[in-house]
């Protein structure tokens, strides 16, 4: 009789009802047709890894080190590219820009994304996007500086098209339309767009240049308009109202502007318009105005804090008196703190002219109007100046009679009850604070369009053109990811709320903020913390050891973990 034997080793696993299994090394010994099975050995104590290199070993694979069998040569940031790849395709930007493709709609496509992730000049842009995904997501790996200010040429042409696009998406026929003007300052004084004039950015004898904004009501960007530096608010508003008109087919519109921008006189030419109406505020010393004559009653706001009237001199509109008792207490306290600043200068300076270290006239004239004009509270000092004497005086009965204003606006509209009352009136106006929030971020917190190096004017225009094209994208992904960041997610309390008291963040806001954590316990984050987090998935170009450069590779990138997930779905929610 004849035996045969055949022996297989292999590792059995067995359940341990609720406790890890047992992980057992096993001989199986085929004699004739019976098997037989010997433990050889108890595996439980090995780790996971340890038994599975084993299992490998019986598998008759060779085994080594994960290192060993390849190497990183390249990693690149990919996730922030990744959120805004995303956003633009929910976005349909790319037939936004142009509804073929072309390399320039790629170059732009590419340097509006940049401009979200980190903005930089056009030649640093070229060196960055390298560091990242970017370029070769978007197609733009040969790209130089020179190519990219050939695109923004292109797209300047474009600019007309674009917006008739933009406005078409997210404007009305009678609905609102926010519009403000900014400025940002120059490097170097060589573009013809290049003026001084009313420096918001408070950079003295800076030549700058001045962008006016138009929105929506969400403060969702649809167009921009450059102006040379020293153009008045005014003299921009009315070329907007015929865009919005005449390019954009918008027949009937209510523009809400500050009450620099809608101007007296602007109002009388809007006048003129059929189907235009507005939203603005009145100046202080209209509404001073207006109380000498008895038109304003303080006494009505004993009872309210809101209340509409008429007045002659404002014929076929409706004025809203409001007093926010808040806002009067700031004003009434910075008026103090900057009369009492101004104290402290003047008698330095009269300290000086008392110890004969300061004399004449023109000398303490010159050097009183410096502190003047710092603090700018002149109207509330009476000075007095001889040549070897100086002496001030507060004006008490200037400081009570401006007091009296404190916290009070008055806003004006020719539109009727019907369409609009009065609360809608101050919430229309409150939603200029949205254009406020898009020029922030245009100019310092995210896209930084300031400070400008373009010498010609037509790339200035691009450069801000290219720089709103970016902050459309943001805002669409800041709605996106409200959830997550440390935004109010209560967007609809705003409708209810009192119009006048002061803005509050939703108690679910307020634990974000205080607790720096979502409900579920993860970390909130502000836009551009979550793109830093989204940055650690990257994408490695790899290759196996020891090889030649023209050795082949391989792409492995980092798989998103559970909040990163979250952030990347969330943007798929984006809607035009």
């Amino acid at each position: 009789m004849y035996y045969v034997y055949y022996v297989a080793m292999h590792i059995d696993i067995v359940p341990n009802r609720g406790s890890r299994p047992a992980y057992l090394l096993r001989e199986s010994v085929r004699e004739g047709k019976r098997v037989r099975k010997h433990t050889l050995a108890n595996l439980s104590s090995l780790s996971d890894a340890q038994i599975l290199a084993i299992r490998a070993v019986l598998r008759g694979e060779s085994v080594r080190p994960v290192a060993s069998m390849f190497e990183a040569v390249c990693s690149r940031s990919h996730g922030p590219v990744q959120a805004l790849r995303v956003a633009m395709r929910r976005l349909e930007f790319e037939s936004l820009i142009a509804s073929r493709p072309s390399p320039q709609r790629d170059l732009v496509c590419a340097m509006i994304a940049a401009r979200v992730v980190a903005p930089h000049t056009k030649l640093a842009t070229t060196r960055w996007w390298h560091t990242s995904t970017l370029a070769e997501e978007f197609g733009v790996t040969q790209a130089d500086e020179n190519q990219l200010y050939e695109a923004m040429d292109w797209l300047l042409l474009r600019q007309s098209n674009i917006e008739k696009k933009l406005a078409a998406r997210h404007l009305r026929a009678g609905g609102l339309v926010l519009y403000d003007l900014s400025s940002s300052y120059f490097e170097g004084s060589c573009c013809p767009l290049a003026k001084l004039g009313y420096n918001r950015d408070r950079k003295k004898n800076k030549l700058q240049v001045n962008y006016g904004l138009l929105t929506d009501p969400r403060g969702c960007p649809v167009s921009v308009s450059v102006y040379e530096g020293n153009t008045a608010d005014s003299k921009t508003l009315l070329p907007q109202v015929k865009r919005l008109r005449e390019e954009f087919a918008i027949d009937t519109v209510v523009i809400v502007g500050d009450r620099g921008m809608i101007s007296h006189k602007s109002i009388q030419e809007l006048r003129e318009m059929d189907a235009v109406s507005w939203i603005t505020a009145l100046k202080s010393v209209q509404i001073r105005s207006l109380l000498e004559q008895g038109g304003l009653q303080l006494g009505l706001f004993d009872e309210c804090n809101l209340f509409e009237f008429t007045h002659p001199e404002f014929p076929n509109e409706r004025l809203i008196a409001c007093r926010n008792p808040e806002l009067a207490k700031l004003r009434a306290h910075k008026r103090r703190e900057l009369i009492e600043a101004t104290v402290v200068e003047l008698e330095k300076v009269r300290g000086m002219v008392e110890d004969k270290k300061l004399a004449g006239s023109d000398r303490i004239g010159l050097r009183v109007g410096r502190v003047l004009n710092k603090y700018k509270v002149a109207k509330h000092f009476e000075i007095q100046i001889e040549p070897k004497r100086f002496a001030w005086l507060i004006r008490e009965d200037q400081v009570s009679s401006e007091a009296t204003l404190d916290g009070i606006y008055v806003l004006r509209t020719p539109l009727p009850a019907r369409e609009m009352d009065s609360s809608q009136v101050v919430r229309s106006y409150k939603l200029l604070s949205q254009v406020e929030r898009a020029f922030r971020s245009i100019k310092t917190v995210d896209l930084k369009v300031r400070p400008i190096h373009h010498r010609l004017a037509k790339r200035v225009r691009a450069h801000i053109f290219l720089c709103m094209l970016a902050f459309y994208i943001e805002w669409h992904m800041l709605e996106a990811w409200r959830e997550i960041l440390f935004a109010d997610e209560d967007q609809q309390a705003k409708a209810t709320r009192d119009p006048v008291a002061p803005a509050k963040r939703s108690k679910a806001a307020l634990a974000k903020i205080t607790s720096h954590t979502l409900e579920d316990g993860t970390p909130a984050h502000s836009f551009r913390t979550l793109l830093e987090d989204l940055a650690t998935i990257v994408r490695n170009t790899c290759r196996t050891p020891e090889s030649d450069q023209n050795a082949p590779t391989f792409n492995i990138t980092t798989t998103p973990n559970a909040s990163q997930q979250r952030a990347l779905h969330l943007l798929d929610t984006i809607q035009m």
